[in-house]
This record gives structure tokens, C-alpha cells and sequence, in this order.
């Protein structure tokens, strides 16, 4: 792990399987896409090696931040690994300033891996690269966190 390197291991109380629709089927992905107190929506999710997405999450206010990216390698029911940019509602990819953030790379890397623990349940480590150390990291990985609360809720 490097200083620009954010892990998060969860174990999930449900079946590889039903943990991977919830990364790959958009009806599935949107319910729980997003911190607390956001909404998930997709307008194209394609986890496909060579496919792409183009997703977001809805505030409070009615504001939506927009990802988007690429799927490098998606091999079923193991591993997910895709860009991750900030984009605007038309899938074009944006700085973090255009949502008054501060600077952050342009485009990161995130890998997900799975595996099947006893009794039913998943591990899944997701490992974000080129999130800057600090502030960003930290608000990062609270965002992914409360994510997965939502995740976890959805897996029923």
C-alpha cells in the first residue's frame, strides 16, 4: 500500500454472487450507490472488460455528482478493476474543482476483489489508487464506507 493507496476489506452476510449483481447489475448498483443521505442513478453500466459506466449520486440538495470510466479487467465473480474519473451529466470527464473540490488526479484506479468466506458470506477489498493522502483520502474512504453500510442494507 502506498501513501496514495486507500484499502477497505468488508465482509458482506450474503453470497459472492448477490455482492457481484450489486456491482454490475445497474438496478441493483444504484440502490445503494452513494454516502448516506445520497441516491444512487445510472445511465449506462456496462462491466465488461472494455465496457464503461456512467453513474452518480444525488444530495439532498438535488445536486449529482457524476463518475465515469472504463472497466481495464472484469473477471466474473473475482475481480473488477476500472477507471474512475469525476464527469459531468453528459459522461465527459471533469476535474474535481468543477465540483468545488480540490484538485485530484484526473483519473484513478479502482480494483475490487471477492471471495467467498464461511457460511455464506464475502469478503470484498476494494483498493482505490491515486486518492491524495489526507483530507481527500479521509473523506474518500468515509464516502466508500457509508457506501457499503448501504451496500450491506441492499443484500437482501
Amino acid at each position: 500500500m502506498t501513501a496514495n493507496e486507500l484499502v477497505i476489506e468488508r465482509i458482506f452476510n450474503a453470497p459472492r454472487a448477490l455482492v457481484w449483481k450489486a456491482w454490475t447489475d445497474p438496478k441493483a448498483f444504484a440502490k445503494w450507490w452513494g454516502p448516506k443521505n445520497y441516491t444512487g442513478t445510472v445511465k449506462k453500466l456496462d462491466a465488461t472488460t472494455g465496457g464503461s459506466y456512467h453513474y452518480g449520486m444525488i444530495g439532498a440538495n438535488g445536486k449529482t455528482y457524476w463518475t465515469t470510466g472504463t472497466y481495464i479487467d472484469v473477471s466474473p465473480m473475482d475481480r473488477i478493476e476500472y477507471t474512475d474519473s469525476f464527469a459531468d451529466e453528459n459522461g465527459n470527464p471533469v476535474s474535481a474543482t468543477y465540483y468545488g473540490m480540490p484538485e485530484m488526479p484526473r483519473e484513478m484506479k479502482v480494483i475490487l476483489e471477492f471471495e467467498d468466506m464461511a457460511s455464506g458470506k464475502t469478503k470484498m477489498t476494494l483498493r482505490h489508487l491515486a486518492v491524495p493522502a489526507g483530507e481527500m483520502q479521509e473523506m474518500t474512504k468515509g464516502g466508500w464506507n457509508q457506501s457499503f453500510d448501504k451496500l450491506e442494507a441492499s443484500l437482501v
